[in-house]
């Protein structure tokens, strides 16, 4: 796919749930089959710059935010505004500011939590469910960051950034564009963990391994947004863990609305083995490639969600 022939669309900013929301819309000719498509962590709504063209040639009305925390969105100081009901509230306020009663909603990584516990929270505000990367995670017994530290020891950067709150996003801060060049690489030999905090060693590595996974154009949007925004509102998500361990303890679990899950055969992140346990109308589809699924594979990915939603229709 030629890189130069995608047109990101302008933002719009909206107000949403107490905050200001960017949001980057695409075909609206197609008002009335509404997709929104919500970025992981750290990214922004231009990760989805090859799908939106595609989806709306589909037919389709795209809303893409740069949700709280990220690029021009409002970054609330509380940690606490960070939490699921905050997250997925926007969510549901982006509904009600352009009239939808529900939609379709495609998520990657933390993205792709948001829309998933949007399932449960709000089950009525979603339609279909399209994720990347992230299988549904269930409550478990102990609070998130409690049973990652037991597991994973305290240099997780999910325990290191709950319990040594400031300290990388002083770092990433500092070493924007090394992080994210460093962070954003494909075909990455696998290799024994390094000592210390896999986002800190990013921030700080000279040489970074594998090879770059988009253009130094394509990668100044990143940066651009981050020296916007910093990382500490896009960090608070993971501070949130534990409450939101908490929020949910007396939600129904199971996810009824049919769902497509796409995994990248070389990711990190290993498949869910009970996925329809929970999601009993979930799909898996599989794609040889990293974690950064719709932008190291845009055409297979594209194909994989097209397919889908054309077999929904039918």
């Amino acid at each position: 796919m030629d890189n130069k022939s995608i047109e990101f669309p302008s933002s719009t900013m909206i107000s949403v749930n107490g905050i200001e929301l960017e949001v980057f819309e695409a075909g609206k000719q197609n008002k009335g089959k509404p997709i929104v498509l919500c970025h992981g962590f750290p990214e922004t709504a231009y990760s989805w710059r090859f799908q939106i063209p595609e989806l709306v040639k589909a037919g389709y009305h795209i809303l893409a935010p740069n949700q709280r925390g990220y690029g021009n969105s409002s970054c609330p100081t509380e940690i606490t505004q960070y939490d699921i009901e905050h997250l997925t509230g926007d969510l549901v306020g982006l509904l009600d500011y352009y009239g939808y009663k529900d939609a379709l909603f495609i998520g990657h990584d933390w993205g792709a939590n948001v829309v998933w516990n949007l399932g449960i929270l709000h089950p009525e505000r979603v339609k279909r469910i399209i994720n990347l990367a992230l299988p549904y995670q269930v409550r478990g017994e102990k609070p998130w960051i409690e049973w990652m530290e037991e597991i994973f020891g305290e240099e997780n950067y999910f325990v290191h950034f709950n319990r040594q709150q400031g300290v990388a996003d002083a770092i990433l801060n500092d070493n924007t564009s090394n992080f994210l060049g460093n962070l954003f690489r494909k075909n990455v030999p696998i290799t024994p963990p390094e000592p210390g905090m896999l986002m800190i060693n990013l921030a700080r590595k000279e040489k970074p391994l594998g090879e770059p996974l988009m253009s130094e154009r394509e990668l100044a949007v990143y940066i651009s947004a981050f020296e916007t925004s910093g990382f500490t509102g896009s960090i608070n998500w993971y501070r949130n863990l534990d409450r939101n361990w908490h929020l949910l303890a007396d939600i129904n679990p199971v996810i009824p609305h049919p769902t497509l899950m796409i995994y990248g055969e070389q990711d990190m992140i290993p498949k869910s083995e009970n996925l329809t346990n929970f999601v009993p109308n979930a799909e898996v589809v599989s794609i040889d490639c990293g974690h950064c699924i719709q932008q190291e594979k845009p055409e297979e990915t594209n194909q994989a969600i097209l397919a889908w939603l054309s077999q929904k229709q039918s």
